[in-house]
């Protein structure tokens, strides 16, 4: 194979994958961001229980407040029954007793559905509690490990880019020049295989004698349709005319 074509398909091998890497480097900042901001998540829900749940304390203990205060009002009233004087005041002082005996019923369901508002509440809150440090640990660990793994990616990144630079720099100033402007002006990728007759970058078949010309692989030659740099590598399979088998290698 031609040297600058063999080149130029190495360069686009390592363009690739400096693309790759560059794509996992750049999205590890957010996947760690996601497992902090998890973490953050995790604690602030925490937090607010532990705050609902002293909310829920007080709210109950207010509550028994109040049905103290009834009771000593009812207290009060039923002291009263005895100095009433007519029987209408009589009936009234005790229909407001009733009153206050259902108000406090009404209370204490209040606080009935306060405390198993709380056992729920502290149930979440100590199933967190148990859970925080191991999840702190968790995250610590798996953040620390996206950081290892992206300085191992930018490390492997580097040496492609160095390689990069020696193979380009190796190449005639007319094909780096070309293959840059190609990869300018064209999706991915700027040269391409051609395979059974067909350019694998446009799907366009070679005239025949462009093809044979291309399957001896010792020029550097482009797409008549689509202008990508082409190669070709022989199957394996494919006999020559004295039924040797043959293989067009990269070296």
């Amino acid at each position: 194979m031609h040297p600058d074509l063999k080149g130029v398909v190495e360069v686009q091998q390592l363009d690739q994958q400096v693309v790759e890497l560059t794509v996992l480097i750049e999205s590890l900042p957010k996947q760690i961001q996601t497992l902090q901001s998890q973490l953050d998540d995790f604690i602030h829900t925490h937090e607010e229980r532990k705050k609902r749940l002293t909310a829920n304390l007080k709210e109950r203990k207010d509550l028994e407040g109040e049905i103290k205060a009834i009771q000593e009002k009812i207290a009060k009233h039923k002291d009263q029954l005895y100095q009433v004087k007519t029987n209408e005041q009589y009936r009234a002082m005790l229909k407001e007793i009733e009153g206050e005996e259902g108000g406090i019923r009404k209370i204490e369901d209040q606080v009935l559905e306060k405390m198993i508002e709380s056992e729920e509440i502290q149930k979440h809150v100590q199933e967190a509690a148990a859970r925080l440090e191991g999840e702190k640990a968790r995250v610590a660990s798996e953040i620390k490990r996206l950081q290892e793994e992206r300085q191992k990616d930018m490390d492997e990144r580097a040496g492609f880019e160095t390689r990069r630079k020696e193979l380009a720099g190796a190449l005639s100033e007319s094909v780096i020049a070309l293959y840059e402007r190609i990869r300018t002006y064209r999706p991915s990728p700027a040269v391409a295989e051609v395979r059974d007759g067909l350019c694998t970058a446009c799907n366009v078949l070679l005239r025949p004698q462009a093809y044979n010309e291309l399957r001896r692989n010792d020029a550097v030659l482009t797409c008549e349709n689509c202008s990508r740099i082409q190669y070709y590598i022989e199957p394996a399979d494919e006999q020559t005319e004295g039924g040797k088998g043959t293989r067009v290698t990269m070296s």
